[in-house]
């Protein structure tokens, strides 16, 4: 039989690698016996695989029998499904992985030995095209071939958890079989697909941008201080705003911009404030924060002063309102045309219903280590993603990383469109046709990504992947969205990282302090601006005449997603609450930190969202 699959094979013009021919040949033959294939019928489905995967070499090597093992499970599975289609698809292979600690063994070992698997565990299960490249990685990775992180010892350990989650896997199994019947239930329930109502499209691919002039940034900034000013009148608690740069005796109430008056770093004596043109002008005046007991500023803050100004030289202040009340009013809801739709069979569904339960992990880039190509963190994060079968996985850039070694170098013989389709969005395509129609996937680019616009605010990815359109999506960078009502907003720049190292505060004399972290991440939302910071960090390309509405937090969202170079975390803000009546507003904020780091793995989030932040757990994991 092997002759007969072997001749079948020649027949339509492939061949075989001759120290390869033999171990092809009998997972080939074992294909056919489980599959009750005849050799004909199995050289057609591999023409099949073959095509879909649009390879360029004729050859039938041993580094592709994973990925066509896999179409043949699909083949079997739709089949089963066209004459069943209510019934669920249980294989061997599923036992297997919830029954094995090496979660990352997703597919079947045909006929291998210890050693064969062995080799195997470090080649790429999603293998399409073998290609060499010197010391440039690809899909064919040699099977010899051990990596520093394909050499780590412990795997998926749990770093940090938010509300007791269940326990993922830890490097170690020591309840393997406690609750089997319970993970076996679970894994054969489908999963339900998750609504997905993506929120503003602008700047859309193919933008023009570098048009930006003085007037763009000067318009920009004024009217962040108009709108944090009509917020704050429109509560009812403040009288308008006068000019700060008035001499007074009285108390005064201002609105401006934190500035410091020269090129170095903000510090207690170096502090302006900018007030609006209408207001003063655009003066600024020096700001005297000496008589508050505590305050958290940085340059590009927008805030209320009340104090006063005796001299015209220096406002003193007696209270800072660094943040706009939760219950002003805005004016986002009177632009619906701004919201787009892009599942509309969603949009049809009962409103009424609000389900406000998603599970999802959170990846940010890189997704390869930096002595190779190979994607190994992104491929191991994939086959997690597998078992725990989360309803949406956000996958944040960059993804072709402009500060790789061997993307700076130059030593790559592909482009960076095609890095990025071979090596992302094959991968993610082979996941979604694995897991079903109901995973989804979103993408979010980075200013990183050397395929991609060197602009921020930033379009998504111009990606339309065949079928898969309705799980694949691209957001811009910011973005925001909702997925099963539950808001969702991102940004891959690190303004976490830059806020932190320009912003002066001082802790309350009793003793107590706030968290860095947690006080950086409420004046993203308190300023309703993903990036808030000014003057820019050097290397932002800001540019104020592209869409600079997409920069703004138009509602607090229920999960806050910023990845940055600093420490992983997963905590709970609250806004608001500080007026009698006010109303108290939580959000998460998550921070996957990387999911590689030099030449060893990082961290992702993994969440599940029930109803509300308080009772939503969380896991910040280690791969």
């Amino acid at each position: 039989m092997e002759e007969e699959i072997m001749l079948e094979f020649k027949k339509i013009g492939f061949s075989f690698h001759k120290e390869e021919e033999e171990e092809v040949l009998k997972k080939c033959l074992t294909f056919c016996i489980n599959y009750k294939l005849s050799p004909s019928d199995l050289v057609s489905s591999w023409e099949v695989y073959y095509l879909n995967r649009q390879l360029d070499e004729s050859v039938v090597g041993n580094a592709l029998m994973d990925g066509f093992l896999l179409h043949l499970q699909n083949e079997q599975k739709e089949a089963v499904i066209k004459e069943e289609p209510h019934l669920h698809i249980y294989s061997s292979n599923d036992v297997d992985m919830i029954l094995s600690d090496e979660h990352e063994e997703i597919k079947e070992d045909i006929l291998g030995t210890p050693s064969d698997r062995s080799g195997r565990h470090h080649a790429d299960p999603f293998d399409s095209a073998q290609r060499t490249n010197g010391n440039s990685s690809s899909y064919g990775k040699p099977s010899n071939h051990v990596t520093p992180f394909g050499k780590r010892t412990s795997k998926f350990v749990v770093q940090l958890t938010v509300n007791n989650p269940p326990s993922a896997e830890n490097g170690k199994n020591e309840n393997k079989f406690e609750n089997v019947d319970d993970d076996i239930i679970r894994r054969v329930q489908p999963s339900k697909r998750c609504s997905l109502l993506v929120h503003g499209s602008r700047p859309g691919p193919g933008c023009r941008f570098m048009y930006d002039r003085i007037e763009d940034r000067f318009n920009s900034l004024e009217n962040r201080i108009k709108k944090h000013t009509t917020a704050l009148v429109a509560t009812g608690l403040y009288k308008e705003p006068t000019d700060p740069t008035v001499a007074s005796q009285k108390s005064v109430f201002a609105t401006g911009m934190i500035c410091c008056d020269g090129e170095g770093r903000l510090n207690e004596k170096s502090i302006l404030l900018q007030s609006s043109v209408q207001h003063s002008g655009g003066q600024r005046v020096r700001l005297d924060l000496s008589k508050l007991n505590q305050f958290s500023i940085f340059p590009g803050q927008v805030v209320g002063i009340e104090g006063h100004n005796p001299s015209g030289h220096c406002l003193i202040a007696s209270k800072i309102l660094d943040s706009i009340p939760v219950s002003a009013p805005t004016d986002v809801d009177l632009h619906p045309a701004k919201k787009q739709a892009r599942d509309e069979e969603f949009q049809s569904a009962d409103s009424s219903h609000k389900l406000a339960e998603l599970s999802l992990m959170v990846a940010a880039g890189p997704f390869t280590t930096t002595d190779n190509l190979l994607f190994e963190p992104l491929t191991e994060l994939l086959a997690y993603a597998r078992r725990k079968m989360p309803q949406l996985l956000i996958l944040l850039g960059p993804f072709v990383d402009s500060e790789h070694p061997e993307i700076r170098k130059g030593t790559v013989d592909r482009s960076f469109d095609e890095i990025f389709h071979l090596e992302i969005l094959r991968r993610l395509q082979d996941y979604v046709e694995y897991m079903g129609s109901a995973a989804r996937v979103i993408l979010v680019p980075s200013i990183r990504d050397a395929n991609h616009d060197f602009v921020f605010p930033q379009p998504a990815f111009s990606i339309h992947p065949p079928d898969l359109k309705h799980q694949i999506t691209s957001l811009t960078n910011p973005g925001m969205f909702d997925a099963n009502e539950v808001k969702v907003g991102c940004c891959t720049v690190d303004v976490i990282k830059q806020l932190s190292g320009e912003m002066i505060s001082r802790n309350p004399t009793d003793g107590s302090s706030r968290d860095r972290m947690t006080t950086i991440a409420n004046h993203i939302l308190s300023q309703r601006s993903f990036y808030p910071l000014y003057p820019l960090a050097e290397g932002i390309p800001l540019d104020f005449s592209l869409a600079p509405e997409a920069l703004e937090v138009s509602t607090i969202p229920d999960v806050l997603i910023l990845p940055s170079d600093l420490a992983s975390f997963v905590k709970v803000l609250s806004l608001g609450g500080r007026n009698e009546g006010e109303e108290l507003v939580k959000c998460i904020c998550v921070n996957p930190g990387r999911l590689a780091k030099g030449e060893g793995g990082g961290h992702f989030v993994e969440l599940n969202y029930q109803g509300s932040p308080d009772k939503t757990s969380a896991s910040v994991i280690r791969i």
